[in-house]
């Protein structure tokens, strides 16, 4: 557990923190105390945060970085260990939504999908989990999932592959870290209103989007449907303020929804009733 008093003095690390959850996360930081460093792909967004974040001074800076790519990860890295020498807090936040079915889906969308949001996260822990784990008893690790990484939406089967990854990880990282007192918190977020469905104008070129005219426009319809439902979804600012509660009291996991419980609940009685018929 990390005392609050503590995050005057910590340094902090939150990815896709230009917008979303991500600046509710770096925003909730720096007004406790902490210094943020904020990366994110998006030029339009590290623009709006650095002057959202601007009376926080010199504890809030804004850098470019793409989570699925090594390169950019060490670049940030530099920036890091030549500023500050180390890192306490590392919020692997950086996501994007593809919807639609497996059946439909084209190795471009699972390549960039998994990209960012598997492969994202492992390559932040590659980079930054040895400067968190010099720091035992108040470095700690969160990393965003969905609720889409516990339970399969109908069409989200390729992001909840990748969610259901992040799970995993944080939790078999939990266990692992457990005995350095570094500790590590899962965000599970029903409907945010953020962008995580408005990636298009980034994706790279080279996995550009190899839809048929017709499935093209379903994908977009989809994205307008789903961006209508996040629009009624939690505040960022507030899941922000409840993802660094749940860091300084080392809590496993974080959910943004209460009416979560009954999906959670439903998995969980189909998991045992298959359990027990496994005894029969």
């Amino acid at each position: 557990m990390i005392p609050a008093v503590e995050l005057q003095h910590r340094v902090a690390l939150v990815t896709g923190g230009a917008s979303g959850i991500g600046l509710g996360i770096a925003t909730a930081l720096a007004r406790r105390g902490a210094t943020v460093v904020i990366g994110d792909v998006r030029e339009d967004h590290m623009h709006t945060a650095a002057t959202a974040l601007a009376a926080f001074r010199e504890r809030v800076s804004v850098h470019p970085l793409d989570v699925a790519v090594a390169s950019s990860w060490e670049r940030v890295r530099q920036h890091v260990t030549e500023r500050f020498g180390t890192l306490h807090l590392l919020c692997l936040n950086a996501g994007i939504g593809i919807l639609g079915t497996i059946l439909k889906a084209h190795p471009h969308d699972w390549r960039w999908l998994m990209g960012v949001n598997l492969r994202g996260v492992t390559l932040g822990l590659q980079t930054f989990l040895p400067l968190v784990r010099a720091n035992p008893g108040v470095g700690h690790i969160c990393a965003t999932s969905s609720m889409g990484g516990l339970v399969v939406a109908d069409d989200g089967g390729i992001y909840s592959s990748a969610k259901f990854g992040v799970v995993a990880l944080m939790e078999c990282l939990r266990a692992e870290l457990v005995a350095e007192r570094i500790g590590v918190t899962v965000l599970c977020p029903a409907a945010v209103n953020t962008n995580i469905h408005d990636h298009a104008s980034m994706r790279p070129r080279e996995l550009a989007d190899s839809s048929s005219p017709s499935s093209s426009e379903e994908q977009r319809a989809r994205s307008e449907m789903a961006r209508s439902i996040l629009a009624l979804g939690a505040d960022p600012l507030q899941v922000g303020e409840r993802v660094v509660d749940a860091m300084l009291a080392n809590e496993p996991y974080v959910f943004t929804d209460a009416a979560v419980a009954p999906i959670l609940g439903a998995r969980r009685t189909a998991l045992l009733a298959a359990a027990a018929r496994a005894g029969k």
